[in-house]
């Protein structure tokens, strides 16, 4: 059986034998069962990383340590609101603050804990501990970002909608008559989408275009 380690744009964390293309983590959020109890982060830096680093294998529920978890790509991760690793991915993560330097104005690229901490006010509701999601324009939404619709999580893209599962992309829509959507990707993801970052995204996303 699967662990409960794959993430959904949604935030949950489900146990699926779905591939992905990014890992990541949120802190400790499993026991020595290897199950995860109700906590869904350790800390503010949620971030997706590569699943090779230099050949080095790791159990990925290492007693205490950490809990790694799994991504479709990366605009599920952004929806559910990690961001680049400043580590393994240095050069996507150097493209997504200079992308969230740019959407804000500022001078210089803002450090990890300052867009940690604006993603995290973001992402949770405070009370609820869930999913915090906008209405806006569809038409205003940068390739990249996700939505639900028809109850289910779907990627925008090339200005037309995508549906997301764990076996790819669906065809794409263009849904007659909706002018706004529930948008799953936090306002700070949106905004570096916007000024230009490009998400990793799954081939079948752009082979449903051809």
């Amino acid at each position: 059986m699967p662990l409960q380690n794959r993430v959904l744009p949604t935030q949950e964390i489900v146990a699926d034998p779905g591939r992905g293309l990014l890992m990541g983590n949120r802190g400790s959020l499993h026991g020595p069962d290897r199950r995860l109890g109700t906590t869904r982060w350790r800390s503010k830096a949620w971030i997706c990383c590569v699943l090779d680093w230099k050949g080095i294998r790791r159990d990925p529920m290492p007693p205490g340590r950490w809990t790694a978890l799994f991504f479709f790509d990366e605009a599920v991760a952004l929806a559910a609101g990690h961001r680049p690793c400043h580590y393994c991915r240095r050069r996507d993560f150097l493209n997504y603050a200079g992308a969230w330097a740019q959407a804000r104005n500022l001078s210089e690229r803002p450090r990890a804990a300052t867009m940690d901490a604006q993603l995290h006010s973001e992402r949770v509701e405070p009370r609820t501990r869930r999913q915090r999601t906008t209405v806006q324009p569809l038409a205003d939404l940068p390739d990249g970002a996700m939505i639900r619709y028809d109850g289910s999580p779907a990627l925008i893209l090339d200005h037309q909608v995508l549906p997301w599962s764990w076996t790819g992309y669906g065809e794409p829509r263009r849904p007659p008559g909706l002018h706004e959507a529930e948008v799953l990707t936090p306002p700070a993801n949106l905004a570096v989408l916007q000024a230009g970052f490009v998400p990793l995204l799954h081939p079948s996303a752009r082979s449903q275009l051809r």
